[in-house]
């Protein structure tokens, strides 16, 4: 089986907009804003489809652009403006940065409950806890892909390959908040082959392309692929999907698995944090 991300993202957002058109009846609506720093293009993309996807759904959606030398005083009063906003349900800082601004002040400062990249201390500690938390949008879409598969994930499993605060660790927060057997391997893991081969469940969030061969890989097991590598002229992710397929029970292929999923979350995430107010 491979898993459609595109088609499971447009399932999320026709039951995202299905329950706004609900809550417009009541002329309210959710907000998003997100603030953009620069001209990376990556960045400048990935915003603008934020924003169209947003409004498809029904929220309303603002961007709010800076030059890259803006200074970091200017985007903290900009955040405390919009925490103070009743209008305003979620605030997405896109990152990377500039360097003359502190990454970690910019994600402090937004107020817990707007916070829908889920980058917060307090919602990381939330779901570190196991208690009600916002989860980042990346491993939240990969998990609604496995729950896809596999239903009830108790007593699985899962080997996540990638230890980074965006993507690892929330993911085996969340594997393990769904009772999974959880274990994270890295670059300096022994025997990292080996591991992988227990995987019931394999998250490869690592960013080398290709890296996940055929023999890694437990038959029957399913692989969740987060890894975007541009090599020539094509996206590969970290898995080698063409060989691996034929082993697994479920696999996401690249593009077109998981990346859906992750706009698709933080639309879910803006409506989850507007019905939290």
């Amino acid at each position: 089986m491979i898993i459609d991300g595109k088609k499971e993202a447009e399932i999320l957002r026709q039951e995202i907009k299905k329950e706004i058109n609900s809550i417009k009846s009541k002329n309210k609506a959710p907000g998003l804003t997100v603030i953009l720093i620069g001209d990376y293009l990556p960045s400048q993309i990935y915003v603008k489809n934020k924003e169209k996807s947003a409004k498809e759904v029904g929220i309303n959606s603002d961007v709010v652009r800076y030059s890259k030398d803006v200074q970091e005083i200017e985007v903290l009063k900009k955040i405390e403006d919009l925490n103070n906003d009743s209008s305003i349900s979620g605030i997405l800082v896109q990152l990377p940065l500039p360097p003359q601004i502190n990454k970690e002040k910019i994600i402090n400062a937004i107020s817990p409950k707007k916070d829908v990249d889920g980058f917060h201390p307090i919602n990381v500690g939330n779901l570190s806890s196991g208690y009600s938390a916002i989860a980042p949008c990346t491993p939240l879409g990969c998990l609604y892909l496995i729950k896809k598969v596999e239903k009830n994930l108790s007593g699985k499993h899962a080997v996540i390959i990638g230890r980074s605060n965006l993507n690892g660790k929330p993911m085996a927060q969340l594997l393990l908040n769904e009772n999974c057997t959880v274990t994270i391997v890295h670059t300096k893991t022994k025997e990292l082959k080996n591991e992988c081969l227990k995987a019931d469940i394999l998250v490869a969030a690592v960013g080398v392309a290709k890296l996940v061969k055929e023999d890694w890989v437990k038959k029957n097991s399913i692989v969740i692929d987060v890894g975007i590598n541009k090599v020539g002229n094509k996206i590969v992710g970290d898995v080698d999907f063409e060989t691996v397929k034929v082993k697994t029970k479920a696999i996401t292929p690249v593009p077109g698995g998981v990346g859906p999923m992750t706009i698709a979350c933080l639309l879910k995430n803006t409506l989850d944090c507007f019905k939290a107010r």
